[in-house]
C-alpha cells in the first residue's frame, strides 16, 4: 500500500465536469476559464456533436493547450485516446511545449456514463503517476432538471457520483420545483454540497479542490472528503420516503418502456440508487476487507456506484484511504496519520443502485465472522 501522500500531492489535480446536455457545462467552463483561479488549467472537451467552446476560450488558452476530443460518447472505445491525450499534454509540459499547467479538466458529453472516465483516471499506470482525480462536477438543469432525471438514467447516475453538484439556470427556475429538485438532489447524493448558479458565475474554489488532498493545509481532509455527517438522518428520512405509497413499485425502474408516463413512477431511477455511510468499530484484516470488497464487485460491479472510505486496517497503524466506481478500484493510498481527534473507525460512503445497505452488510458480516472462526481453528490446532 504505497501511493504516499506526498506523492498525491505532487500528481496534477483532475476535475471531471459532467452534467446532461444543456445544463451549462459550456456556459460554466466559459467563465471558469477566465478565472485567476483556473489560469494554468489545461482542458479537454469530448464534443457531442456541434457542441464546443465559443472562440474566445480557444484563444484564451492559447490553442495549444486546449484538447478536443471529436467523438460522441466518451466510453470504452475512447479511453485510449483520453490516456494518449493526457499523456501527450504531460509531454509539452515537460518540454516546455504548453503552458505548465497546474491542473486539468476533462468535460464529458452530457450522454455519457461518467465512470468510464473515472475508470481510466483511476487505473492506467501512466495516469495515475502523473494526475490524481480531485473531483467530479455535475451540473444539473435548474429549470428542466426534474424532467431530465425522469427520463435519463445517466442523468441520475452523473448527480450521484459527484462531488459537488451545480444547480444552473436558477435565476429563471421556478422556485418551489427548484426547491423540490434540491431535496432531490440531496436524497440521491447526500454527500455532495450543492451550489445554486446563474450565468455560468461561480467562485471557482467551490469546485476545485474537491478530493481528499486539501492544497491549503497540504495534508489529506478526510472529513471535507467523506462527509460522512451530511448521511445521518438523510438516509433514515429516505427510508421512510421510499415507501411512502409505493413500495410495491420499489426496484423496477429498469422496466423501459412499460409505462414511461407513469405518474406513479417518476422518481424510478431515483428509487434504486441508495446512499449510506457505514462504520466498523473494529481494525480490520486487510485480506478480510479485501475479500469482501472483491465479492460486492464480483456480484453486484456496476451497481455500486461510488464508494469512498477510511479504514483502521490491523497491518498497519496508519489510516488506509479506498475509493471505488462500479468494479473499479484506486489503489489503496496509505495517509501519514489519522487525522487529528479522529476516534479510528473505518468508515465507508456507498452510493449503489438497486442494492440496500443491509445486503452490503451482511456481506461484510460474512467475511468478518469467517475470519474470526478461521482464527479460533488456527488457535485449537496450536
Amino acid at each position: 500500500m504505497s501511493n504516499t501522500q506526498t506523492a498525491a500531492e505532487e500528481r496534477i489535480p483532475v476535475t471531471v465536469l459532467t452534467g446532461f446536455l444543456g445544463s451549462g457545462k459550456t456556459t460554466l467552463l466559459n467563465k471558469l476559464l477566465r478565472r485567476p483561479e483556473l489560469a494554468d488549467t489545461a482542458v479537454i472537451i469530448n464534443e457531442f456533436g456541434e457542441i464546443g467552446l465559443d472562440h474566445l476560450l480557444v484563444e484564451k488558452s492559447n490553442e495549444d493547450g486546449m484538447v478536443t476530443l471529436n467523438s460522441g460518447c466518451l466510453c470504452c472505445t475512447v479511453r485510449g485516446d483520453l490516456v494518449r491525450t493526457m499523456s501527450e499534454l504531460f509531454l509539452k509540459r515537460s518540454k516546455g511545449e504548453v503552458t505548465p499547467f497546474k491542473r486539468m479538466v476533462v468535460e464529458t458529453t452530457g450522454l455519457a456514463d461518467p465512470a468510464p472516465i473515472l475508470h481510466t483516471l483511476m487505473t492506467d499506470p501512466l495516469l495515475a503517476s502523473r494526475y490524481r482525480l480531485d473531483g467530479v462536477v455535475t451540473t444539473v438543469d435548474g429549470v428542466n432538471g426534474a424532467s431530465t432525471l425522469d427520463n435519463h438514467e445517466e442523468a441520475v447516475k452523473q448527480a450521484a457520483v459527484a462531488d459537488r453538484l451545480l444547480l444552473t439556470k436558477v435565476d429563471i427556475a421556478d422556485a418551489p420545483k427548484l426547491d423540490e429538485l434540491k431535496h432531490r438532489l440531496q436524497h440521491l447524493n447526500p454527500g455532495a454540497p450543492s451550489v445554486s448558479i446563474s450565468a455560468g458565475e461561480i467562485d471557482p474554489n467551490q469546485i476545485l479542490n474537491a478530493g481528499l488532498y486539501n492544497p491549503d493545509t497540504k495534508t489529506a481532509d478526510v472529513k471535507r472528503w467523506l462527509h460522512e455527517e451530511a448521511y445521518e438522518g438523510s438516509h433514515d428520512h429516505g427510508h421512510g420516503h421510499h415507501h411512502h405509497g409505493h413500495g410495491h413499485d420499489h426496484g423496477h425502474g429498469h422496466e423501459h418502456g412499460h409505462g414511461e408516463q407513469d405518474p406513479h413512477n417518476v422518481n424510478r431511477h431515483d428509487d434504486r440508487i441508495k446512499a449510506f455511510c457505514m462504520t466498523f468499530d473494529e481494525p480490520m484484516s486487510w485480506a478480510t476487507v479485501a475479500a469482501a470488497f472483491d465479492a460486492l464487485v464480483t456480484y453486484r460491479g456496476p451497481d455500486l456506484l461510488r464508494m469512498k472510505g477510511i479504514l483502521n486496517v490491523k497491518d498497519t497503524d496508519k489510516p488506509v484511504v479506498i475509493h471505488g466506481v462500479q468494479h473499479v478500484f484506486h489503489p489503496p493510498a496509505t495517509l501519514e496519520a489519522w487525522p487529528e481527534g479522529d476516534d479510528r473507525k473505518s468508515r465507508v460512503v456507498f452510493i449503489t443502485r438497486d442494492i440496500a445497505e443491509s445486503t452490503i452488510r451482511k456481506v461484510f458480516a460474512s467475511f468478518f465472522d469467517a475470519e474470526k472462526k478461521g482464527w479460533g481453528q488456527e488457535q485449537q490446532q496450536q
